[in-house]
């Protein structure tokens, strides 16, 4: 892949761009957070309810807040190290995020702060406010949703600096059972027919207010490619061919990584649409010509997602829909 179009993947995927180099080596020292915390020069990224707290700025793009950790009114309920930060603003620093309970988001809702939901903003954010936002999102999310082994049932706390979980009451965290942050691969494809139209489908949750190309889960023992033939036939009955890799990008809503394909219809193969009645409730072929057309109300996926990365590199270009 020439330079070119590696900067051009990149600004089509917002989620995977990042300036942050993860240090992986400081989470393991001990006490590395009550450190953290008592160093003016960290800064902190403030999380709440899934949101981030953002900069007063007046006109322009969003930006977050990354405020000296030593500023914070309140104790975060949980705070995570996630590296030191590579080029920007603040280049250089170390920093965490902050995870916050509604009390205190509250309080600094009261001085007119304002927060971002990383879907709505995470194509107008940087590389490095975007980097921050989806790793500090991700790690979080992970935390909230594992207070307890999945193998014991006993409850765990954090340890290394936010990036394992072990049992409580653990003195040695070198010992005893660990849990560690998970991510769950799925696979999302743009499929095309013999005439070179895209399919799109409604999923049940959308109530019929937008298309998207079509995505699942990767199941155990299953490859990518593999992943991309049973889940267009299970949601389509399309039996498709030459799955081509397009790119990936984390999707923290809560714990996913989204693996982009493109694919054909296999040769020979019935293009008839059969929509599985239970997730996916429509299936469309449409054409270049009636997607760009505002008339038809398709409404597709925010530029945040890669869905809309795939259908815009079918299209051949930006799609002027108004969506951010």
């Amino acid at each position: 892949m020439s330079e070119s179009a590696r900067r051009s993947l990149e600004e089509a995927l917002p989620l995977s761009r990042t300036a942050v180099d993860r240090d992986y080596l400081t989470r393991s020292q001990p006490d590395v957070i009550d450190e953290l915390l008592a160093d003016p020069s960290v800064r902190a990224v403030v999380l709440a309810d899934g949101m981030a707290l953002l900069e007063q700025a007046v006109g322009g793009s969003p930006r977050l807040a990354l405020i000296p950790v030593t500023a914070l009114t309140a104790v975060p309920e949980l705070t995570l190290y996630l590296g030191r930060i590579l080029d920007g603003r603040h280049a250089g620093a170390r920093l965490v995020a902050a995870v916050v309970d509604a009390d205190a988001r509250a309080a600094l809702t009261d001085d007119d702060a304002r927060w971002g939901d990383l879907r709505m903003i995470g194509a107008d954010l940087d590389a490095l406010d975007a980097g921050i936002f989806t790793e500090a999102l991700a790690l979080a999310n992970w935390h909230a949703s594992h207070a307890f082994s999945p193998r014991t049932g006993e409850p765990t706390v954090p340890g290394s600096a936010g990036w394992v979980r072990y049992p409580a009451g653990q003195v040695d965290e070198a010992s005893g059972y660990h849990v560690f942050p998970r991510t769950d691969p799925a696979v999302i494809v743009a499929v095309v027919d013999s005439e070179d139209r895209l399919l799109l489908g409604a999923n049940a949750r959308w109530a019929g207010k937008l298309y998207s190309v079509l995505a699942g889960f990767v199941e155990p023992g299953e490859s990518f490619e593999a992943a991309v033939v049973r889940e267009m036939f299970e949601e389509s009955g399309l039996v498709v061919s030459d799955p081509k890799y397009f790119g990936s990008q984390p999707w923290p809503f809560p714990a996913s990584i989204m693996v982009g394909f493109t694919a054909r219809v296999a040769a020979g193969a019935d293009s008839a649409l059969h929509p599985d009645g239970d997730e996916i409730m429509d299936l469309k072929w449409v054409t270049r010509e009636e997607i760009a057309d505002p008339a038809r109300g398709y409404g597709l996926p925010g530029r945040t997602s890669i869905a809309r990365a795939l259908i815009e590199n079918w299209f051949g270009g930006p799609i002027e829909d108004g969506r951010r």
